[in-house]
């Protein structure tokens, strides 16, 4: 099969197609014939040396994937060879076949192409089981959504508004603040040139949000302490700009906030199975209605996957990026 590889850690130019033995599945594995693969910033991250993949995952970049089923491997039940299918994995997923477990992978909903499913489960899993799962977030609660118009960000305003959320959302420019309006965040804030902290009160009449969901970290951690009301919950799923910062917990203390984390991909396939089960029920429908969609802001040929990197690193996209591996 033809696979992009990461040929050594660097740049987008050390991606290159290269030719790769067919993954085999092993039991309780499906094989995935695979036309299109999501681009999502773990792979930049991957491609850097800073984020390896987890032991027993392939090396090959990508974590989702859209196609056919093209075998069974032992003790797979429900899925027939031929059916549309898309999925999550540990990696692997820039390759034209894939072998996944069974638990992370889910029909491609009705309505809908190879090449939008291929933008979906990274984020729908990572969202539904931070916003919904461990945050909680209930209807006619605030969620202040950092990085809008990432793929996470269009995700999040989405699902947060079909669940009936009151959105607010940043991001780096006017017309990205326009696009976050558009998918249904009611106040959106330019943080080049807007206060996102003083707005955020001003806008909810001092009381602050009930849920913040972050991938930016560093000087926004306390803030986000600062901005949470009463009864608030921190989400912190990534780091754009670092790990590390400084708080006062006596803020926590008398607010009764929390701070969680979480990563996705090295949990193990039944705990990610438990996601998809969740999005099955809950998610899928809204998808096959149109309620929620992928926002697809641009498909590369798999052979031009650095081109994909270097835009996910310029962050001037609006949404996802996606590989046609068939291109």
């Amino acid at each position: 099969m033809r696979a992009v590889e990461i040929t050594r850690f660097g740049p987008p130019e050390v991606l290159q197609v290269v030719e790769r033995p067919d993954p085999f599945p092993a039991a309780g594995e499906i094989l995935i014939d695979v036309a299109a693969a999501g681009v999502n910033r773990p792979d930049v991250i991957q491609r850097l040396g800073k984020y390896p993949p987890p032991p027993g995952a392939s090396d090959l970049p990508g974590l989702e994937v859209a196609g056919v089923v093209a075998a069974l491997g032992a003790d797979v039940r429900g899925w027939a060879v031929g059916d549309s299918i898309c999925a999550l994995l540990a990696g692997g997923g820039y390759a034209e076949r894939a072998a996944v477990p069974h638990e992370q992978c889910l029909p491609i909903p009705k309505g809908l192409s190879a090449i939008q499913a291929a933008g979906i489960p990274e984020t729908f899993f990572t969202v539904w089981t931070n916003v919904f799962q461990r945050g909680k977030l209930q209807a006619g609660e605030t969620i202040l959504i950092h990085g809008g118009t990432s793929g996470i960000g269009t995700t999040a305003i989405q699902l947060a508004k079909a669940f009936g959320a009151r959105i607010l959302a940043t991001a780096g420019s006017d017309e990205k603040c326009e696009a976050m309006r558009k998918l249904g965040a009611e106040h959106t804030f330019n943080y080049r040139t807007q206060d996102w902290v003083a707005e955020s009160k001003r806008v909810t009449g001092g009381r602050g949000v009930n849920l913040i969901l972050d991938i930016v970290g560093g000087d926004y951690i306390p803030r986000n302490l600062d901005l949470l009301s009463v009864e608030g919950r921190l989400l912190q799923i990534a780091f754009l700009k670092t790990a590390k910062a400084e708080i006062d917990f006596s803020v926590m203390m008398r607010k009764r906030a929390w701070i969680t984390g979480s990563t996705l991909r090295p949990r193990s396939p039944a705990e990610k199975g438990v996601i998809a089960r969740d999005l099955l029920e809950h998610v899928w429908p809204l998808l096959e209605q149109g309620t929620v969609a992928p926002v697809i802001h641009q498909v590369f040929p798999m052979a031009a996957a650095a081109a994909a990197h270097r835009m996910m690193e310029e962050s001037s996209h609006i949404g996802k990026l996606v590989l046609d591996v068939r291109a």
